[in-house]
């Protein structure tokens, strides 16, 4: 089973592109969604967050404002946060392999955000990055409810640069021309792709 890896800076687009991937039948496991299921009420994360930032929590689940505004430019918080979050979100990862595989999928996606920056170049075979000009970007971001110049800056310094994130990259999907040339790229990438031997990760290695 092919394991490919997506990422893409925040406001690239990343997540289109991700359904793209699923309208075409290779299945996708979605870090955001995942990390939305563990902050909900039942969640996994709830508890061990809750306990770590007591005032994130309301009605039995976090509060991703409150829960941003702890630890947005605040590099000890947010590692905090990390080292409750990204452990949770791997063994979901695990899981959906596993499932995918025993479902005889011959490729898979990891939607992933922040991809190179916590090592998961390291987990699949292929890495496809989402990529626009940094003034669409810019645009896309600051138009999000409750976005803001200085929110969107503290992110960009936690996530590496497009341009290295491209130069990494083993395809690109340029996002910047219309949704429909981008759909066109994610097809031939699929192309490409099952032409390629997974390296990575078998079920007897889960």
């Amino acid at each position: 089973m092919l394991i490919v890896g997506l990422t893409g800076s925040i406001g690239m687009g990343k997540s289109e592109t991700a359904k793209m991937f699923a309208r075409h039948g290779v299945p996708v496991c979605d870090s955001d969604a995942s990390v939305h299921a563990l902050y909900e009420r039942g969640g996994a994360a709830v508890e061990l967050v809750g306990a770590a930032f007591p005032d994130v929590v309301v009605d039995g689940r976090i509060d991703r404002d409150l829960l941003s505004r702890a630890v947005v430019g605040k590099p000890e918080e947010l590692r905090k946060l990390e080292l409750i979050v990204h452990p949770l979100v791997a063994g979901l990862q695990r899981a959906f392999l596993e499932d995918a595989a025993a479902a005889g999928a011959e490729m898979v996606v990891l939607d992933i955000p922040l991809l190179f920056e916590t090592g998961g170049r390291a987990r699949v075979d292929a890495v496809v990055v989402v990529s626009a000009p940094e003034d669409i970007q810019r645009r896309r971001v600051l138009e999000r409810p409750g976005m803001t110049v200085d929110k969107f800056n503290a992110i960009q310094q936690k996530q590496l640069a497009d341009s290295e994130k491209r130069a990494r990259a083993d395809y690109i999907v340029d996002s910047s021309q219309g949704l429909a040339h981008a759909e066109a790229q994610v097809v031939a990438i699929i192309a490409a792709l099952k032409k390629r031997t997974p390296k990575i990760w078998k079920a007897s290695h889960a």
